[in-house]
């Protein structure tokens, strides 16, 4: 009987962190597959922004456009050919002040100089990236939201880091020489 029991506790524990798990894609790409979690809890605006471009198919067949070694890998808005992919919909608010920061592994909303003006381009933090964090709610201490991490595959995104870049299309310099194409995003899971 107490076996019984320890058993249906395991399966109510089970169920209870099935229900309670983040949200999880999975970004397969010319370099190797990339799982990603995402933090509703911290970031919602950013996370149903991002998630309904992944369910729309948004990003399959875009590349990486601007990768620095030692800083982050930057994708989400333009075509192998640096022909750019505009946003399908409106900019979000910057949700930069949630307590996350921009550390190894993360991955956070890229933006022009307005801080409420992310549409579907994302980074992926490569280093701790402090300069990016939230430091007050002015236009140059907003900083960058932050709204999930690499939870598999960071030996992927650490290869398109390492990528040999130079100019290309529109960007004078950091364009991967060798397109690392996004050939898709995936949810794994629902919240």
């Amino acid at each position: 009987m107490r076996s019984f029991q320890f058993l249906i506790l395991g399966i109510l524990l089970w169920s209870a962190q099935a229900f309670a798990a983040n949200p999880l894609v999975e970004m397969k790409t010319s370099a190797g597959a990339i799982r990603i979690e995402l933090y509703p809890d911290k970031a919602p605006k950013t996370v149903a922004n991002f998630l309904r471009y992944v369910k729309d198919g948004y990003y399959d067949g875009l590349v990486f456009h601007r990768v620095i070694d030692g800083f982050m890998i930057q994708g989400g808005g333009f075509f192998p050919d640096l022909s750019e992919k505009k946003g399908a919909r409106p900019p979000i608010e910057n949700e930069a002040g949630n307590g996350l920061k921009n550390e190894v592994g993360t991955v956070a909303m890229a933006r022009t100089r307005d801080p409420n003006s992310a549409t579907a381009q994302f980074f992926i933090n490569v280093a701790d990236n402090a300069p990016l964090n939230f430091r007050d709610p002015s236009p140059d201490g907003i900083g960058y939201a932050v709204f999930g991490k690499v939870t598999q595959g960071m030996e992927v995104v650490m290869r398109i880091a390492h990528t040999p870049t130079g100019p290309g299309g529109p960007f004078a310099k950091d364009v991967p020489r060798q397109p690392v194409v996004i050939q898709s995003l995936t949810l794994i899971n629902d919240k």
